[in-house]
């Protein structure tokens, strides 16, 4: 076995007649590190055997709010595979996670950009772990609206495109069974109360390419940005259902994790009363508290649902990890395979790998 930098190895297993090879690992994992002067062991074999063996979890977003309470939760499950675009935030949870003696490998990946997330799937499918679960969790709520790198609506390519990307470059390499749960929103409801009170008007959906474009329904929400965000959270959770009913052998869920205390959505790129509002004054005020969370408790019912071995597949669970219903058109079979299928059309425009 040859072990080149840059290139990932085959992970090993100690047998009393020798060494059998299975899957593979990448350089940051190696028991070895590779010098001019040869090899030098950094871990214990048995270090990478029990790597290679253990049930994998993939999550995007992991650096901060929701994604980070689950990384560090879900961990106590199996290998956490840390998906986001800083390369410090990740090392950072990763040392949080492997100084309580659990283990995390981080992928650096900018789920707005399709290229980006094929590449992380590429990566992600290389290190030979048997992935148990898959949160789509990493998404955005900016004030103002902006571009990515492919010249599409930032909120639609990093909460819609991107995790149904990353889902379908994964689905075949997933073992019978895997869950797959994707981090939805009720604002996509225009009839949620909340979002009544607050004047939104749910998701604004014209189609794949018009969101693409950042085109949203006239009529929409004074708000700054929430049709977008709505809009491209309709759009995934109409997938999740989609999938479901196309795929008998993975189970597709999706989550509203509430009015949630503590998040980062949007980072400093959101408007700054909306951080106040989401973050802080809703979750406490009626009729707004009655559907508040924490990131830890989120965490609870996410880590539920992506170790659940029942089957479950095709629910929307709330922020109570309770079945809920969407809105009336995310509902409707036909938008579902209708989203799902422009969706497919969009990206067959664009060669990202």
């Amino acid at each position: 076995m040859t072990l080149l930098r840059g290139i990932a190895i085959s992970c090993i297993e100690i047998h009393d007649n020798g060494l059998t090879e299975y899957g593979s690992i990448p350089p940051s994992c190696w028991p070895f590190q590779v010098t001019r002067f040869g090899l030098y062991r950094k871990v214990s074999l048995q270090y990478l055997t029990e790597f290679c063996s253990m049930k994998a979890y993939i999550i995007t977003g992991p650096t901060s709010g929701i994604g980070y309470a689950t990384a560090l939760e879900l961990a106590k499950h199996g290998v956490i595979i840390l998906v986001g675009r800083n390369r410090d935030k990740l090392t950072r949870v990763q040392t949080t996670i492997e100084a309580a003696g659990q283990k995390a490998v981080p992928v650096v990946c900018d789920i707005s950009d399709m290229k980006s997330v094929s590449n992380a799937a590429r990566q992600i499918v290389s290190l030979g772990l048997p992935v148990a679960g898959l949160l789509n969790n990493a998404g955005i709520m900016p004030a103002k609206p902006s571009k990515t790198t492919q010249g599409w609506d930032s909120t639609f390519a990093t909460n819609h495109l991107g995790p149904f990307v990353l889902t379908e470059r994964l689905t075949s390499h997933l073992p019978e069974g895997a869950n797959i749960v994707f981090v939805a929103s009720a604002i996509e409801d225009p009839e949620r109360r909340p979002a009544k009170i607050m004047g939104m008007k749910g998701g604004r959906y014209i189609s794949a390419e018009a969101s693409a474009r950042g085109e949203w329904k006239a009529g929409g929400s004074k708000m700054p940005g929430i049709d977008a965000y709505a809009t491209s959270k309709q759009c995934i959770l109409a997938s999740a259902m989609a999938f479901a009913r196309e795929d008998r052998r993975l189970h597709y869920n999706a989550v509203e994790p509430g009015i949630t205390r503590g998040t980062n959505l949007g980072g400093e790129s959101t408007n700054a009363f909306l951080r106040f509002l989401f973050g802080h004054l809703m979750a406490i005020v009626p009729p707004f508290s009655k559907y508040s969370s924490t990131p830890k408790k989120s965490a609870k019912v996410i880590t539920g649902i992506l170790t659940d071995t029942s089957g479950k597949t095709g629910i929307y669970f709330d922020e109570k990890g309770r079945p809920m219903l969407g809105s009336e058109l995310v509902r409707d079979t036909a938008f579902q395979d209708r989203v799902v299928a422009e969706t497919r059309t969009l990206l067959s425009t664009m060669n990202y790998g």
